[in-house]
């Protein structure tokens, strides 16, 4: 009868409950914000290759510039 007495069996309490739904909604709140973050950062890798083309445009075009006045100066 000690032996049945040691051996209880798990049972869910109102306190264990909520703690549990707690840390479900954190998790799902921390996952939901790593995949913002992520697509924050390809946004952001967009942005910058964007950037850097528009970055060596000018100054293809300012290269282009003095190139053909140096033409026109030497024909």
């Amino acid at each position: 009868m000690s032996e049945e007495r040691r051996i209880f069996e798990a049972f869910d309490c109102a306190p264990g409950l909520r703690l549990q739904a707690h840390e479900k909604v954190s998790q799902i709140h921390h996952d939901m914000l790593c995949q913002r973050l992520e697509r924050i950062e390809e946004m952001m890798e967009r942005l910058e290759k964007r950037l850097w083309l528009a970055v060596y445009g000018v100054a293809a075009a300012i290269l282009a510039q003095a190139f053909q006045s140096i033409l026109s100066v030497n024909p």
